[in-house]
């Protein structure tokens, strides 16, 4: 019987030739579906493949974040350990930070002209 149903599949495949196929194999057809379903649990639950790549995602750029702000913790830190008896380089930081002048001193600005 199944050979028949095959032949009918395969000379011209309708939906009522595959309905007859998968009453025919009913064992089949249920695991097939099962499979199919605990697939689809699996990819798009919420403790899922998607929500896992995305989890992913986020923990990398987080780690991303976390190594920027080291690294600039980092150069205060040295900064503040060069600022803590260092005149020159109190002076460099009030010069170029906070535009500071020594008394005497004279400020030239450079304007670039416009075209």
């Amino acid at each position: 019987m199944n050979l028949k149903i095959l032949k009918k599949i395969k000379k011209k495949l309708t939906l009522r030739a595959l309905g007859e196929l998968a009453w025919a194999n009913k064992k089949a057809t249920v695991t097939a579906f099962a499979l199919f379903i605990g697939l689809l649990f699996m990819i798009f639950a919420d403790s899922g493949l998607l929500r896992r790549m995305q989890l992913e995602r986020d923990r990398n750029a987080l780690l991303e974040k976390i190594r920027i702000a080291e690294d600039e913790q980092k150069a205060l830190r040295e900064q503040s350990r060069a600022l803590d008896g260092d005149k020159k380089a109190i002076e460099k930081v009030a010069r170029e930070k906070y535009g500071m002048i020594r008394r005497g001193e004279k400020v030239y600005k450079i304007v670039p002209r416009q075209q």
